[in-house]
């Protein structure tokens, strides 16, 4: 943790001196003082109770998106065209039911780092990170797992339909605080979560019997044997045991509980029952919930892409926000819209797009997160910011604090040395409420 300045004053250390004489030294009351100073420092007020990260994977075009480019030369705005959002601002053709509600989010039009290839570009827009040889940074999921724990029994970080990529994990932090997979996809017909139901001829008291003697096992198994892999799957085995005890909590998971309409509100294809799966399980307990969809690498016939790809998410994302705030959870629930990067300002000889981390767009919406604001501006063809750029460590910063933890508090990776959980992040201020 960086000092913060409060020095000790006169009266203080002769206050000290008086109390050495009663067993407690200079370097005791120092401690003390600053793990005092550590936890009013360590406490904010949270906006957000839960997150949804809605990840495009492959990079997102902003052009084609959020940020389009009409009075630019063809070859950089492309084909498509634009329609004008209900607070005034422009977004490409293909976004219009989000364009009827942009009072109800905001968007980052700067975002940038300087990573073009995929594996470095994700790593950032997971952790708030750059790529480190040296060490692995946990990824946002594990990190509000490791501050914050379960909630209702559910699995603090899920991840649909699986964990989406390598830098999706825990990095230094124990292996415990990884992201439960549903294993399947909710679109699918028949769709249901893997290892949620006992197996056959298994009735409650025998599930109880079972577990009594796997405790004694594991327990035993776990002090010979002190890995983290070891401590990892003891917990893994205990969160599943609390979820399989609390039917509400596997309830969660079963979108033939949600009303047939709201299932075709939100679309039955995999950007709507994705989406619809992740409110239900906030609206549960669960903490972070990472969703994927659709494939985002579109260096050829971007517009015929864009086209076929981008609808269902814009229904979706609609169908989300209005039914967040239908049920009072939009100011509690911070939905994250992002990429890895975006697209190169000007279209390539096969009618696509190729990779361009300089500039990109994100999507913000509730959880502490004003309305209708579009937040830094990229250039004339979305080549570069020009004006409030804003780092993977910026947007990391500020997700963080609306849920409540501070982004520069220190966690142990091996060793024993204390790592930032983002390091030099800012905050996106005018954002936030």
């Amino acid at each position: 943790m960086r000092c913060r300045g409060n020095s000790l004053s006169r009266r203080g250390i002769l206050t000290a001196g008086a109390l050495g004489g009663l067993g407690l030294s200079l370097p005791e009351l120092l401690m003390r003082q600053a793990m005092a100073e550590q936890k009013q420092y360590d406490f904010v007020e949270a906006k957000a109770k839960s997150v949804i990260h809605v990840y495009l994977p492959g990079g997102m075009a902003q052009q084609e998106s959020f940020d389009p480019k009409p009075y630019s030369p063809m070859e950089y705005r492309g084909e498509m065209g634009t329609i004008k959002t209900n607070t005034g601002e422009v977004f490409s053709e293909v976004i219009p039911q989000l364009a009827k509600r942009a009072d109800k989010f905001s968007v980052i039009r700067s975002m940038s780092h300087g990573e073009a290839a995929h594996e470095r570009g994700t790593h950032n827009m997971f952790t708030g990170y750059k790529p480190s040889p040296a060490l692995r940074y946990p990824c946002f999921g594990a990190v509000i797992s490791h501050e914050f724990g379960p909630r209702n029994n559910l699995p603090p970080y899920v991840c649909i339909p699986n964990v989406p990529n390598e830098f999706a994990g825990t990095g230094y932090l124990p292996s415990s605080y990884g992201g439960f997979a549903l294993g399947a996809d909710p679109a699918q017909n028949g769709f249901k979560v893997r290892d949620l139901d006992l197996a056959g001829g298994v009735d409650a008291e025998r599930f109880m019997r079972r577990k009594a003697a796997l405790n004694v096992v594991n327990n035993q198994f776990a002090a010979a044997s002190p890995a983290d892999n070891v401590n990892a799957m003891n917990t893994f085995y205990e969160r599943a045991f609390d979820l399989l005890d609390t039917p509400a909590a596997k309830e969660a998971f079963d979108l033939e509980k949600e009303d047939a309409k709201m299932r075709d509100r939100y679309g039955r294809n995999q950007a709507g029952q994705r989406l619809l799966m992740a409110r239900r399980l906030v609206e549960a307990g669960t903490r972070l919930v990472t969703l994927t969809y659709g494939g985002w690498d579109m260096h050829a016939n971007i517009t015929s892409s864009f086209k076929n790809t981008m609808p269902p998410l814009d229904v979706a994302l609609s169908a989300l926000i209005d039914d967040l705030s239908e049920r009072g959870m939009l100011d509690e629930t911070l939905i994250m819209v992002s990429s890895e990067f975006g697209r190169t300002p000007k279209i390539n000889p096969d009618a696509g797009r190729d990779h361009w981390p300089k500039v990109f767009s994100v999507m913000l919406a509730g959880g502490g997160i004003k309305g209708g604001m579009v937040y830094g501006a990229s250039d004339s063809t979305a080549a570069e910011p020009e004006e409030n750029a804003v780092s993977p460590a910026d947007l990391a910063t500020t997700m963080y604090r609306l849920l409540g933890i501070v982004a520069d508090k220190e966690l142990m990776a091996p060793g024993d040395r204390p790592i930032e959980i983002v390091d030099g992040g800012k905050l996106i201020e005018p954002l936030m409420v």
